[in-house]
């Protein structure tokens, strides 16, 4: 068996082009582009890497980028809070993302808890996760739905009753992985840091979500056959002297045991951002018109 692609860059494209499409329409109705607040502390390359490409993104769409960079000896907690209460107040600014992980002098969940919960784009405020987790959800959260516009699209199938394994249970993707997941209708288990056997249950997975930011881990005679594999790690390693982006699983064996697979790179990373532009459309178009 050789895996079939899950391709989040060709369906990431497809999806731009969507909303650069909505994003012209709404600006021929003389309303005003969506606007995205982008703000960045400290130097780690990762980090600046995402945000490079997220402001790329916006201004291929036609979004008005708003860039907010700091070095970590620069800002304080109160001068960040401060600057998310004026762009809450900012009515030409439709999301407001906060690029992790913080400096460890900033507490991460009051600053979340700070933005506006109609520009909450990456959907990590505790009110729309509340809402996810009730089955009426709001502004979702990014990674977790870009995964299961990777699985509509590519399978168009049911997975009701399936048991879903998902490695890694982050505030960011593992835990909101889980509640997309039940309210398809699929039995989810849970591992993390603490659990036991881990190998043993992913061997019972239909489909296996991995976010557990460890280079190659999982490896084939992990996988049940047939098995959907969602890879969402990105690891950067050396190998023949230079560095490269790999996943969590071990990509090329298991391709001859599972039936679906997404690579890393050009799985859900691309589809990360283009959901974060559709969350941003969708706060916009549910803003008071300008």
């Amino acid at each position: 068996m050789q895996a079939k692609i899950l391709d989040g860059r060709s369906l990431s494209r497809e999806i731009i082009q969507e909303i650069k499409s909505k994003v012209l329409e709404r600006k021929n109705l003389g309303q005003v582009a969506p606007g995205l607040a982008v703000i960045q502390i400290g130097s780690d390359p990762a980090s600046k890497i995402y945000v490079k490409n997220k402001r790329q993104a916006c201004v291929e769409v036609g979004f008005e980028s708003f860039n907010y960079d700091f070095s970590e000896s620069e800002i304080s907690e109160q001068d960040l809070l401060n600057l998310i209460f004026n762009l809450n107040q900012n009515k030409n600014i439709h999301g407001i993302l906060i690029q992790l992980p913080l400096p460890s002098f900033i507490n991460t969940s009051r600053i979340i808890d700070a933005i506006d919960i109609r520009k909450d784009v990456d959907g990590f405020h505790p009110y729309n996760l509340g809402l996810l987790a009730q089955r009426r959800p709001g502004l979702r959260p990014c990674t977790p739905k870009g995964v299961m516009r990777l699985l509509d699209y590519f399978l168009n199938q049911d997975l009701s009753g399936l048991h879903a394994v998902i490695l890694g249970a982050s505030n960011i993707v593992g835990r909101p992985m889980g509640l997309e997941l039940l309210m398809r209708g699929l039995t989810v288990t849970t591992c993390h840091r603490l659990s036991k056997n881990i190998p043993e249950i992913v061997k019972t997975a239909d489909v296996l979500i991995s976010a557990m930011g460890q280079p190659e881990k999982v490896k084939a005679d992990w996988i049940k056959p047939g098995a959907i594999v969602i890879d969402i790690g990105i690891n950067r390693v050396i190998k023949n002297n230079q560095e490269k982006l790999v996943g969590d699983i071990d990509f090329q064996a298991v391709s001859e045991i599972a039936s679906w697979i997404s690579p890393v790179p050009g799985g859900v990373g691309p589809m990360t951002v283009a959901m974060l532009l559709e969350n941003t459309l969708e706060a916009a178009e549910k803003s008071a018109p300008l």
